[in-house]
């Protein structure tokens, strides 16, 4: 397998990327790096942290995101990151629901580039694993390029040097946060322009690509591409962007849905429902014959109590998969 300079990763989403899911996305690409659920410094402070954090080796390389404005916090929490084994931690600058504005996280942070650049830097100082940062273009009122480039640079001033874009603005108010990932338009130019004007920075970008073609095109102007709600409803794709790294004999969904079967089989064991590991993986069949089928077995069946392996192998049966 030949080296690949560009990094790939799967984005944090909240619900979705559960430790559940990223075992399954990890057979999916063995490098594409992981992101947690956004984890609010309150959760880890107040919270349980074992429940929040904990997660599987094979998960490897995996990234804890932060949600929080608090220095003290974020730098408590950047240690139990270290200290629980993640490979990097990430401050989110870019959720825009009313609930994290109200706690000062999220989004809203890109109006207080001072306050980021500060918090990024007490973690840098406190940890010895990468300390990032995923933001939007813009905000409400600060829309154009030069007020994301202002953002970059304090931040930048601090000491971070690696930042992962969503080409969109988020609009703060009046937009719900699913609104949010659809209606202000990609500027995928304003991440290219950034990159051109940075080159000393290490710039990623996300939203809205969908295609190995894409992945491909986008890392002709940037260090990186980090797939979104694709990677979850469309899972395959992971797969099948293994042939940017010179792989030529992909895994089939049958042979990513035997390989899950495992850590199912252990997480059934610890009296974890089964709905917990499928509902992440109602996508893998899409648009393959049985596919529909697929989905409909698992949605019906495997919340149900007691529902076990074989629901799991009724689902597969009707894409013609065998475990």
């Amino acid at each position: 397998m030949s080296a690949q300079p560009k990094n790939l990763s799967v984005a944090p989403m909240m619900d979705w990327t559960t430790r559940h899911a990223r075992n399954f996305l990890r057979l999916c690409h063995p490098q594409a790096r992981l992101y947690t659920e956004m984890v609010t410094t309150q959760a880890l402070v107040f919270g349980d942290v074992p429940r929040h954090l904990r997660f599987e080796a094979a998960e490897h390389p995996i990234a804890l995101q932060l949600g929080g404005s608090d220095i003290k916090d974020l730098v408590h929490c950047a240690k139990l990151g270290e200290d629980w084994g993640y490979d990097e931690i990430n401050l989110n600058v870019g959720c825009p629901s009313d609930r994290v504005q109200q706690g000062r996280i999220g989004a809203c942070l890109m109006a207080e580039p001072t306050l980021v650049g500060e918090a990024l830097a007490a973690m840098q100082a406190a940890v010895g694993i990468p300390v990032t940062v995923k933001h939007r273009i813009g905000i409400d009122g600060l829309e154009h390029y030069d007020d994301m480039l202002n953002f970059v640079d304090t931040v930048a001033e601090f000491g971070c040097t690696h930042f992962i874009v969503h080409a969109r603005i988020a609009i703060l108010a009046g937009l719900s946060p699913k609104e949010n990932r659809d209606v202000p338009p990609l500027r995928y130019q304003d991440v290219y322009r950034l990159k051109t004007e940075r080159p000393q920075l290490h710039i990623e970008i996300n939203g809205g690509i969908k295609t190995v073609a894409g992945i491909s095109q986008h890392w002709q102007h940037t260090d990186g591409v980090m797939i979104g709600r694709e990677a979850y409803q469309n899972p395959y794709l992971l797969v099948q962007a293994q042939q940017l790294w010179g792989v030529t004999e992909l895994q089939t969904r049958g042979d990513i849905l035997r390989a899950y079967l495992p850590f199912v089989e252990r997480e059934l064991t610890a009296g974890c429902p089964l709905n917990h590991m499928t509902r992440h993986i109602l996508g893998l069949f899409q648009g393959e014959p049985g596919g529909r089928r697929f989905r409909q077995v698992l949605s019906t069946h495997a919340h149900k109590p007691g529902a076990g392996i074989e629901v799991l192998t009724a689902a597969a049966a009707e894409a013609g998969v065998t475990l």
